[in-house]
């Protein structure tokens, strides 16, 4: 029977690349009983990492969503990766969570990807609790942890435990909330509670009070008696925390050893206590409005996971943010109208999943194979138009050029990504006609090489990385003037077309042109960017009028084709202002060459420039591997535009060409052993150097030259 929503914890867990998520995870199904025994990542046996890959790279690298019954509570679980390049893994996760876990390595401190994630946090005013992880590791320092914690997150950190002996003999946690020490047997599980130390009991009290007043701040009755009293009962305390924590007002932080599996009931019983349910959290924001929690109303599910699955199909993760969803509803996709049948409901524990026939509002679940339902899709009971807020993917940071050995093998290629694209918003995949490339685009090296292992793996399919062409553009700088004759008799009618041109560097709101006798102007809005405005300046039919459309043709056409680098061109004025045509010889393909040739003839008497994309880039970096990233950015024609301390990380902002930031996720990896992170977006265009403007030059000559010979 399914749980009322009072009754349901919704948590992720959120942290850097080993900080123990998964083994935190897999601690809490044993001691919930839901597994009868503990896996571990050595041995590639966790519930949570069951893919293949995930266990050959003894990492997370998708969301999972498990669960427990602890005490009364439901708690689902949604295991999430470390990397952030598997940040839409994270978001989808975050949406659906009505508490985050953020685990700490209690060895490493605050690390870069703590600092992401948390700006993730903020972004989704998700209540959190953070959990000092490791501090049975040797090198496990928890107050140094909860330091640079406290100073980057704020004074809302409330520590509610501390180790008493962290290191490799670690077994004792003293909780100041209950103000009891817990003593773990060798094998981890349950604890014997026994009275705090004489020597730890002024430190502990200390806490105590902490929590208890940062309680009390939530409520004008709890404040008021907490100021008579001193203190609150343990239902108080309970309401001042839970309010607290709903509202994000306080973070409490645990610690534990995952590996050691010390911790994790302790945890568990928090959760079911104090930390928010469904029924707690803000109505779901809609399109258009919002959406309250009624187990009782119309159904509404949203969907915000799918994945494939070997000899299963597509299976499409849910929360259930209305009503209560039955085996056999009918119910209507809001983006695209389609009706879905329930036929199974799942709960699940990692790839294991056991059949229910009802969920609740508030609880998580999963069904396979939906007709045309995908990730940030909203189903509803039908009559009921709705659309729950998308989650917000970011734009992708890196770009790779991909092809395939056997040319017949595209099409089916093309298709795989197109699959892998409905799981994974954060790839797009675009087919550039203007490069004459397939582009893959992604959050990072990462990334790409898990799409490359999926492609190869589960499609049997070859897939090369190759450099990404650079979508340049080419523009003139200043004014020239060109004539060119095109002249051909081979037999029957010739052709024949002069034609006159003023080329000029075009800008909003300039005169018209200085000296000629306009008759009428074209401006065309460019696709990719900036104008080609045609002027018609012909006085005394020097060329008839219906020849202009031809000219402007030719003069597109290589607009299309640059005759530096083949690239687009852009921001160009052309006046036709003079030429000659022959009664009989003269036609539209003769003028439409002419135009293209003065064109093209003119645009290097016009001082042209190659223009580039330039990026801006963001990097977060400890202050140990500063230097390094500098000298690499220098070395990749950056211009830095500031530095700042965020936290105790260093944060760089340049802007650098896109032609220099290829392999630029795999170098910042190596660079800082991992422990950096990047975001990028396009800034501008912005005109080459002439070295630069030069070389690119003799290589379009060199490769048209090849192609002509060959």
């Amino acid at each position: 029977m399914s749980k009322d929503p009072k009754h349901i914890r919704n948590i992720v867990f959120l942290g850097h690349s080993h900080s123990g998520k998964t083994t935190l995870i897999e601690s809490m199904l044993f001691e919930s009983k839901a597994i009868s025994r503990r896996g571990s990542i050595d041995a590639a046996n966790t519930i949570s990492d069951f893919t293949e890959i995930e266990q050959e790279r003894k990492s997370s690298l998708f969301s999972k969503l498990m669960h427990v019954n602890w005490k009364s509570s439901k708690i689902n679980i949604i295991d999430t990766p470390g990397s952030d390049d598997f940040v839409g893994e994270i978001l989808s996760s975050m949406k659906v969570a009505d508490l985050g876990v953020l685990t700490l390595n209690a060895a490493h401190g605050v690390e870069v990807g703590t600092e992401l994630i948390w700006e993730y946090i903020e972004k989704f005013e998700l209540p959190t609790i953070f959990v000092v992880n490791q501090c049975d590791h040797e090198k496990a320092d928890f107050d140094l942890t909860l330091e640079q914690a406290t100073n980057r997150f704020g004074q809302k950190l409330i520590p509610f435990q501390y180790p008493l002996n962290q290191g490799k003999g670690f077994n004792q946690i003293i909780d100041a909330l209950r103000m009891v020490l817990y003593e773990f047997p060798s094998d981890g599980g349950k604890p014997i509670k026994k009275e705090i130390p004489g020597s730890e009991l002024a430190r502990a009290q200390k806490m105590h009070n902490a929590i208890v007043e940062a309680a009390a701040e939530n409520d004008d009755s709890l404040m008021e008696h907490f100021f008579e009293s001193g203190t609150l009962d343990e239902i108080e305390l309970a309401h001042g925390l839970r309010k607290g924590l709903a509202k994000q007002s306080l973070i409490p932080v645990f610690c534990c050893s995952a590996t050691k599996n010390m911790g994790s009931g302790r945890i568990m019983g928090f959760i079911n206590d104090i930390c928010p349910s469904p029924d707690d959290r803000p109505a779901a924001k809609l399109t258009e409005g919002t959406l309250a929690l009624q187990a009782g109303g119309p159904t509404s599910i949203f969907i915000y996971k799918t994945m494939s699955e070997p000899k299963v199909g597509r299976v499409s993760y849910f929360k259930v943010y209305s009503g209560t969803l039955r085996t056999g509803d009918e119910l209507v996709n809001a983006s695209n109208r389609s009706n879905e049948r329930v036929n199974q409901i799942y709960v699940s524990n990692g790839k294991n999943r056991e059949i229910v026939s009802e969920l609740v509002a508030g609880d998580i679940g999963c069904m396979v194979k939906l007709k045309d339902s995908h990730t940030n899709d909203t189903l509803s009971t039908k009559g009921r138009e709705l659309q729950i807020e998308a989650i917000p993917f970011p734009e992708p940071r890196i770009r790779t050029a991909f092809q395939t050995e056997n040319k017949n093998d595209l099409e089916k290629l093309i298709k795989a990504i197109h699959d892998i694209q409905e799981e994974d918003p954060t790839l797009v995949l675009e087919q550039s006609a203007r490069l004459k490339q397939n582009i893959l685009h992604g959050q990072g090296q990462m990334h790409l090489d898990v799409i490359k292992y999926r492609i190869e793996k589960l499609h049997n399919l070859h897939i090369e990385f190759i450099k990404p062409k650079i979508p340049y553009l080419e523009t003139i700088t200043k004014s020239a003037e060109t004539m060119y004759r095109h002249k051909k008799q081979s037999g029957g009618a010739g052709q024949f077309a002069e034609v006159h041109i003023r080329i000029e560097p075009y800008h909003e709101g300039m005169p018209d042109p200085a000296g000629l006798t306009v008759r009428h102007r074209t401006v065309d809005e460019l696709d990719w960017g900036g104008k080609l405005v045609f002027y018609w300046c012909i006085v005394g039919g020097a060329i008839d009028t219906k020849f202009s459309n031809a000219i402007h043709k030719g003069i597109m056409n290589k607009m299309i084709e640059g005759p530096l680098t083949g690239s687009y061109c852009t921001d160009v004025r052309v006046s036709v202002f003079d030429g000659k045509m022959h009664p009989v010889d003269s036609n539209d393909m003769a003028f439409q060459i002419a135009g293209t040739m003065s064109f093209k003839e003119g645009f290097h008497l016009a001082h042209p420039q190659i223009l580039e994309p330039v990026n801006e880039l963001e990097i977060l970096c400890s202050d140990q591997v500063m230097g390094d990233v500098m000298g690499d950015l220098q070395s990749r024609r950056a211009l830095i535009l500031g530095m700042d301390s965020d936290g105790h990380y260093q944060k760089v902002k340049a802007k650098v060409p896109l032609s220099e930031m290829h392999n630029y996720s795999s170098t910042l990896r190596s660079l800082s052993q991992g422990k950096a992170k990047f975001s990028m977006h396009f800034l501008e265009y912005a005109p080459v150097s002439p070295d630069v403007q030069q070389k690119l030059s003799a290589d379009w000559a060199a490769h048209h030259k090849d192609q002509h010979e060959e």
